[in-house]
């Protein structure tokens, strides 16, 4: 049993230090110059050894995309629960958004398509790629003063919050943004103007 253990930490191990050695290529030479080979070179085994726990490139980046909207629902969780009111929690969601986004680039990247090619219909049928909804829904609907959280108005609102502050961070992450200064005012402006739009 120890040695079925011990078997299963390596893979474990293994795995980990492929999605690392990945991470580690992109952050250096960004998402085009990503290839199996190169993450074979980065841990020193062979390339098929790599596809023992891979099938192919693009399951290493649902793997990521998976890994980093579950690291997104622990920040939004953590700002969330430092507040009892709805809109407080909104502005503190928003804002660790924000920050998760700038503090893990290539994640966010790999998460919505940004520089990267999206597998959209995979990503869309992972159940982690659903947790930050569920924290912001929560949040709205209780301001809003509505339990079902399947609501078109909850939905609208999560879309309309998640369409600008999204926009800022794509349009930062390509460059094309402005002063940090001035981009954090632009987010609380639209955070701040919304939740009030939404408050009975």
């Amino acid at each position: 049993m120890a040695s079925k253990d011990r078997i299963q930490r390596l893979k474990e191990e293994t795995r980990s230090n492929i999605l690392s050695a990945a991470l580690q290529i992109v952050k250096e030479d960004g998402w085009q110059a990503l290839s199996m080979r190169k993450i074979a070179d980065v841990i020193e085994y062979t390339a098929p050894i790599i596809y023992e726990y891979f099938a192919n490139k693009e399951a290493i980046l649902l793997e990521l995309t998976r890994k980093g909207f579950l690291l997104l629902s622990n920040d939004l969780q953590e700002a969330k629960d430092k507040y009892t009111s709805p809109a407080d929690q909104l502005e503190a969601m928003w804002l660790a958004y924000w920050n998760f986004a700038f503090a893990n680039k290539e994640l966010y990247q790999v998460m919505f398509g940004i520089t990267t090619n999206c597998s959209c219909e995979m990503v869309n049928n992972l159940a982690e790629a659903e947790l930050p909804w569920e924290h912001f829904a929560t949040s709205i609907g209780e301001l809003m003063k509505i339990d079902d959280l399947n609501s078109d108005v909850i939905c609208t609102k999560y879309y309309t919050f998640w369409s600008i502050v999204h926009g800022l961070v794509s349009i930062n992450l390509l460059n094309r943004g402005d002063s940090d200064a001035i981009n954090r005012q632009v987010l609380r402006d639209a955070i701040t103007g919304i939740i009030r739009s939404i408050t009975p």
